[in-house]
């Protein structure tokens, strides 16, 4: 598999929140050489199964990462000109300027994101400087007679922004977020191709996260999976991030620690880490992620969950920028783990009542 290639093409699909048709079709395709049968659950996260060597009944282990990428809609259309408003996640300091493709009934539309010119506008330099939304306009070129014909109140909006290789083996283009990660996937699956692994392993490739992590949630309940681990991009290193705080390029893999994070399953990956000769870079949360682990993680009765990032820069315009290997080492990371997976796996991470506590209403 041509990962950097996989990547530029799902990177270009549209698929808004709540809009991930192109993605799931395409994913769907790619993965069929993978995996034995699809799902598509009620909220249209895609859900593929590959099966295991193990006795029936099999543990599940659930890959996810989500399809959906920020997008905007037409919120007014006035004298042949479009207003935007924002479905989540837009940042209005990048759009001045920016290419965007009006997604209407007959096809997409091209338009460009204008604003007042600085010479006769009033603003005063600094933050305010940044035109708000209702500052801002969309610009098709066409008559208005026709603009009103084709666009309507409502109609998805998104970049217009193809994948840029850069030099060092470096992407950029919109939909990184998560689009990297849905690849991550992709690599893990081409890696078990020709491995022997017990476990049943679901890949899915979500729906909504960006508006409330609402498709892992229903895909988590769907497959009632024994383990999951949740993919999505971290913030890495450039000026003004701190080095500290966060990854780099080409230095490790991310996976995320703090309490709603399982401590068993993260040093089950740990553990195939060092067996890889693979470091990891440790991002702590104190509560939400902002992720699909924060709903995987209390489906039905509970479910072990650990978060694996790839490094992304500019995260949240249409330059946001990945390295191809740090993808294809999240890939190869879960790969091992899941050949490694046994089915006392589960019995090592449970949690276990100490002395102390009581069981079955009785004191122990």
């Amino acid at each position: 598999m041509d990962l950097k290639e996989h990547l530029k093409t799902l990177t270009e699909l549209t698929g808004p929140q709540g809009h991930e048709e192109a993605v799931r079709h395409y994913l769907r395709e790619q993965w069929a050489a993978y995996v034995d049968e699809f799902e598509v659950d009620g909220f249209g996260s895609l859900i593929s199964i590959k099966r295991g060597s193990g006795p029936e009944p099999r543990k599940k282990i659930m890959l996810c990462a989500h399809m959906d990428e920020i997008g905007m809609l037409v919120a007014d259309i006035k004298n042949g000109y479009l207003r935007l408003s924002d479905i989540w996640g837009i940042d209005e300091r990048i759009l001045l300027g920016k290419l965007v493709l009006i997604h209407t009934r007959s096809g997409p539309l091209k338009g460009l994101v204008a604003a007042i010119p600085p010479h006769i506008s009033n603003a005063k330099g600094g933050a305010d400087a940044y035109p708000e939304w209702e500052e801002l306009w969309v610009d098709l070129g066409l008559p208005a007679a026709e603009v009103a014909a084709k666009v309507r109140i409502g109609d998805i909006v998104t970049m217009d922004a193809p994948a840029i290789e850069l030099m060092g083996d470096k992407i950029a283009g919109k939909a990184m977020d998560d689009r990297a990660c849905v690849a991550a996937v992709t690599a893990c699956l081409d890696y078990l191709k020709s491995r022997k692994h017990e476990w049943d392993v679901y890949a899915v490739a979500s729906a909504q996260e960006e508006t409330g992590l609402f498709g892992a949630a229903s895909a988590a309940y769907k497959v009632q999976p024994d383990l999951a681990i949740a993919l999505d991009v971290a913030f890495a290193q450039q000026p003004g991030v701190n080095g500290d705080e966060y990854p780099k390029h080409g230095g490790a893999p991310v996976i995320g620690i703090g309490p709603n994070l399982h401590d068993g399953l993260n040093k089950g990956l740990q553990d195939t880490a060092k067996q890889l000769e693979m470091s990891l870079f440790t991002e702590t949360y104190t509560g939400n992620t902002g992720t699909d682990a924060w709903s995987i993680q209390v489906s039905r009765e509970g479910i072990p969950t650990a978060l694996l990032g790839v490094p992304v820069r500019n995260m949240h315009t249409p330059i946001e920028t990945v390295l191809v290997k740090d993808i294809d080492r999240v890939g190869r990371l879960m790969a091992e783990f899941i050949v490694g997976l046994t089915n006392e796996f589960l019995d090592k991470i449970a949690w276990k009542p100490d002395s102390g506590e009581k069981k079955n209403g009785a004191d122990q």
